[in-house]
Formats: structure tokens, C-alpha cells, sequence
């Protein structure tokens, strides 16, 4: 019988099975940044693996961090049997990000399901979902808690990202919902600005967008803190993942400009903005184009309380230490 929360244990967990932490989505940005953190935070006591990462393929990142590699598929959940036994945390942080509906689903809706029905199987106490804020759609978005926007996601990912967080919810679970995030590993974020003013060197006219960010090594202290310090059973809880410090994009272009050598920058009307942009980077929808020049940033205070953890140095100090990356990512791809 599928058990649907995890309140209802049907397994017994020991007392070093409730120490073990499956990572599913190890192979990505976030995943595999929080498997670095569990690695240097995470203890082996008696020599038994006690950090498991989950992906389809061999992963160098499990490897690297000592972590135990487990085979298994969002997108079939027959690979899913048993996943999730003699373990006490479970931190999804996969998802599929594009545009095939179907696929969004597959992976994000119903793969979260079936790794849920495991995790209830099993007995996990502890089940954290990485979300993303673009369950809420296009803003302006001023600092508002968790619980004071409506939803309203307009992507397909999105979209079943936001029927996955119904489900850990409903089960117990603890829900993220992380904004914009950069670091080493950054595909999207920081490279889509810099094409973005390289194709158009101009930038919005009026007052400078304000917009929640975290670097990726502050998202994964988040997430290792929810698995440290877990609340008692069936939280069902959704926190904002963001630095609480609302970063200003004038501040981000001035920095890319020093980093990375980028023209200088102009100002056009956010209508004609938009319209030169579609001429040169058509991937881009209004939704993403939207998410880098207005306001979109929220209150993010409860999750550091939460976790009893100081949000860290700040963009300046995290940006300075992962610009030489991105100097030579953005260098190496045409038209980046």
C-alpha cells in the first residue's frame, strides 16, 4: 500500500539510519553544492556510508564527497523501489526546467510523488523540497512573507514545481523556494544578464530593480540546516531561500561591468527594452525578462531564524569569489 505522508511510518528507523541523508539531483547546480555541504558537515561515525546521492548515472560529485551512489529515475518511478530505505532525510533538488509539458510533469510533478510514496515507505522523518519563488509569477514582488502572494506560475516547470510542493506539504514535508541563485555552476542567472547586455547595452529606465539572490554555497548551508535541525514530525512548512539583503541590479551590472568587461550600459524605455531583446535573444520570455528588471524580492528572514544561521558576507564578498568563473564561462560560449 503507497503511504502518502510521513506521519505514517511503516518502517523502523534506527538511531544511524536517522543520520542518513539521500540527495536527490547531486549532478546539478544546487544538488550537488548541497552534497558538498552535507560532506563537510556530515559525520561516519562507524565507517557506514551515511550520505547517498541519487542520479540516473555515475556522478564524479558522489565520488568526490564520499557520498554512497543510489541509481534511480524521476521520470520512472519503477526505479524508485526502495530508494529510500534506512534513510532519515530526504533534500530533492531535481528538476526538469524546460518547455515540454509533459516532461515537466513526468519529472516534477509526478517523480516527486513516487519519490514521496518511497520516502513514506521507508519511514523517512524528514523530506525538503528545493522549489523555486516563480511559483508566484511575474511581480513586482516587494518583500512579501511566505504566505502573503497568491501563486500564480506561468511556465510549465514552474507550474509542476507548484504541484510537487502540494505534495510535500500534504505528506510533511518542508518546501524552498529559492529566487535567482549564482555561483559556480550558474547556467542561467548571471549568464543570461551578460548575453542580455550584450545583445541590447541598455537597461531599463526608472528606479533600479531590487531582486532576491543567494549564492549557491549559502543556499546549500540553508538546506543542510533543515536537515540538521529537523522540527517535529510533519512540519508541512514553505520558507523563502533568498539573502535577506535584496540586491539592486544597478549594483549587479556595475560589478559584471568591472568583472567581465562589459560596455557600458544605457537606458531605454522598458517597452522598447523588450522589444530590442526579442530581436536578439528569442528564448527569452516576457515572464524571464520580467524577473531581471523589475522588483522581485521577498522577506527571506524566517528561514535563517529557522536555522539559527547568519546569512553570510553578502553578494559583494560571494560574487568576488566566484567571478573568475564566470570570466571564464561566459568567455567560452559564442554569444554569451
Amino acid at each position: 500500500m503507497t503511504v502518502t505522508s510521513l506521519r505514517g511510518r511503516t518502517e523502523k528507523v534506527t538511531r544511524a539510519d536517522a543520520d542518513a541523508v539521500l540527495v536527490v539531483g547531486g549532478t546539478g547546480f544546487i544538488g550537488g553544492a548541497v552534497l558538498r555541504e552535507l560532506s563537510r558537515t556530515h559525520g561516519t561515525s562507524d565507517g557506514l556510508p551515511r550520505l547517498h546521492a541519487l542520479s540516473r548515472k555515475p556522478m564524479r560529485a558522489a565520488e568526490a564527497t564520499g557520498a554512497h551512489h543510489v541509481v534511480g529515475d524521476l521520470a520512472d518511478p519503477r526505479t524508485l523501489r526502495g530508494v529510500c530505505s534506512g534513510i532519515g532525510t530526504v533534500i530533492h533538488a531535481a528538476s526538469y526546467l524546460g518547455r515540454d509539458a509533459r516532461q515537466c510533469d513526468a519529472v516534477n510533478h509526478a517523480g516527486t510523488r513516487a519519490l514521496l510514496d518511497e520516502a513514506c515507505r521507508a519511514g523517512v522523518r524528514n523530506f525538503i523540497y528545493v522549489s523555486t519563488a516563480s511559483v508566484y509569477g511575474t511581480g513586482p514582488h516587494r518583500g512579501h512573507r511566505e504566505g502573503e502572494l497568491r501563486t500564480a506560475p506561468t511556465s510549465p516547470a514552474s507550474t509542476s514545481r507548484l504541484r510537487a510542493e502540494g505534495l510535500v506539504r500534504a505528506a510533511g514535508g518542508t518546501v524552498l523556494r529559492p529566487h535567482l541563485v549564482y555561483g559556480v555552476g550558474d547556467r542561467w542567472f548571471v549568464p543570461t544578464l551578460v548575453r542580455m547586455l550584450r545583445g541590447v547595452p541598455f537597461w531599463p529606465t526608472g528606479a533600479p530593480a531590487r531582486i532576491s539572490a543567494i549564492a549557491v554555497e549559502d543556499l546549500a548551508r540553508v538546506v543542510a540546516g533543515l536537515a540538521w535541525r529537523p522540527r517535529s514530525h510533519g512540519d508541512g512548512d514553505t520558507y523563502h531561500a533568498a539573502d535577506p539583503r535584496p540586491l539592486s541590479m544597478e549594483s549587479l551590472i556595475a560589478r559584471l561591468r568591472a568583472d567581465l568587461g562589459l560596455p557600458e550600459v544605457g537606458r531605454l524605455p522598458i517597452a522598447e527594452h523588450r522589444a530590442q531583446l526579442r530581436r536578439v535573444m528569442p528564448g527569452l520570455s516576457d515572464h524571464q525578462h520580467a524577473l531581471l528588471t523589475q522588483d522581485h524580492w521577498y522577506d527571506a528572514d524566517r528561514v535563517w531564524q529557522r536555522i539559527g544561521l547568519d546569512p553570510g558576507p553578502g553578494f559583494e564578498e560571494r560574487f568576488a569569489a566566484c567571478s573568475s568563473w564566470y570570466a571564464e564561462h561566459v568567455a567560452s560560449r559564442p554569444g554569451a
